[in-house]
């Protein structure tokens, strides 16, 4: 089976630009060694890179990548994870700060911090009540005794069809 070019055939304008790479390059770390001694030939780093970046900037599903034809969706995740641990997007990230300081400047004396509000994972009694239950005392109407029939609670003296099986 022949190799799909995918979605993106040409360059879209939102590859790493030269004078960019020149700064990113050198700090992906080389690639680690295989334990035989061999292995295939490996994706280019900043065709990687490009690719971790399309999923960063758009939100899409890693999977998604295949489609795009870009590079192949668990190489540029096993590569995003390897690179992540040694620390190169936080590297980059501090260099853009610093570069950005040094042309416009940073107004340090204003900060915000942002933040998720989610479930404590684990967190036991030191979670508080769910908020979907408005602080209601006594059972959930789910879980309190009805009379068998329908959800709520009536019976009906209306006979029921059978079905038997040939």
């Amino acid at each position: 089976m022949g190799r799909s070019t995918g979605l993106v055939s040409s360059d879209d304008g939102w590859r790493i630009p030269d004078w960019l790479w020149e700064q990113i390059g050198p700090l992906i770390p080389p690639p680690p060694v295989h334990p035989l001694g061999c292995c295939r030939r490996r994706v280019p780093d900043r065709q990687i890179m490009n690719a971790i970046l399309i999923v960063l900037r758009t939100g899409m599903q890693w999977n998604a990548l295949d489609a795009t034809g870009i590079a192949n969706s668990k190489t540029a995740h096993r590569r995003f994870q390897e690179w992540e641990r040694a620390g190169v997007f936080a590297e980059i990230w501090r260099r853009g700060l610093l570069d950005y300081d040094e042309r416009v400047g940073i107004d340090w004396s204003w900060l915000a911090a942002d933040g998720a509000m989610s479930k404590a994972p684990l967190g036991g009694a030191k979670t508080g009540p769910n908020p979907t239950d408005r602080a209601k005392k006594g059972p959930s109407a789910r879980s309190s005794r009805r009379a068998r029939g329908s959800p709520s609670g009536s019976t009906t003296a209306a006979r029921t069809a059978t079905t038997t099986s040939c």
